[in-house]
């Protein structure tokens, strides 16, 4: 156990060291909080870093944007960001202080043919295996959503994501989803101060699409889903 523990101890301080321009976290014992500035992917060799604030529980953020825009790029670096700061290493901020919280996500869900199970019935299963943690430790947990309910129709993914984020702020966990269903913001406006709008956008600079990877405040207004089928040669008309 002793040498395990000093290997350990020892590739975090390699990984300090090698990290100069890192920081060390403030971790606080008491009371959920994630506020970080500068905050960036530390397997990105020149990652565009942006602000991300949850002051307390019970607080989200709906971040929506066009296609590789950077919304599921931000969650992980949110998620796995928490998960080094818990642990003792340094992060890929100029500031970072987090609460003491259990991570919870639903990203890159997969379907099973071993185990005759579908991709929104594996989604389904990992949601209530969210919601069942977050009851047993509230106002401790983060969640992070990539895309909910993917696997069923509009009008039915609009009410589930709806019930989910007000159970979990109910619950007082804390998190951001990342979503195409514009519907969902609404919540902005329903759960006054426990949801905020966010989005990432992208350009058209001189017939190129470009993405600046700079989240910004309030509801996305540009969509580039049928230029990216256009430049993969799948042209669709009205």
């Amino acid at each position: 156990d002793a040498l395990a523990q000093l290997e350990a101890l020892s590739a975090f301080a390699g990984y300090a060291f090698e990290r100069p321009d890192d920081v060390f976290p403030e971790v606080l014992d008491d009371g959920f909080v994630l506020e970080a500035r500068g905050l960036g992917h530390p397997l990105l060799d020149k990652p565009v870093r942006n602000d991300v604030t949850l002051s307390g529980p019970g607080q989200a953020l709906i971040i929506t944007g066009s296609n590789m825009s950077g919304k599921t790029t931000l969650m992980r670096t949110m998620g796995l960001s928490t998960v080094m700061a818990l642990a003792g290493l340094p992060v890929t901020a100029s500031a970072f202080r987090v609460g003491r919280t259990q991570v919870l996500t639903s990203m890159r869900v997969k379907d099973s043919l071993e185990r005759g199970v579908s991709y929104f019935y594996a989604e389904v299963q990992r949601i209530k295996l969210l919601l069942d943690t977050s009851r047993a430790n509230p106002n401790a947990c983060l969640f992070l959503l990539d895309e909910l309910f993917m696997g069923t129709n509009a009008k039915e993914r609009t009410l589930a994501s709806k019930h989910l984020l007000r159970e979990l702020l109910s619950l007082g966990a804390a998190g951001a989803v990342t979503t195409h269903d514009l519907a969902l913001c609404e919540l902005e406006q329903e759960l006054t101060g426990k949801t905020r709008n966010v989005h990432f956008r992208d350009l058209i600079v001189e017939g190129e699409m470009t993405f600046d990877y700079t989240l910004r405040p309030g509801i996305v207004t540009t969509t580039n889903a049928l230029e990216v089928l256009r430049r993969a040669g799948v042209v669709v008309t009205s």
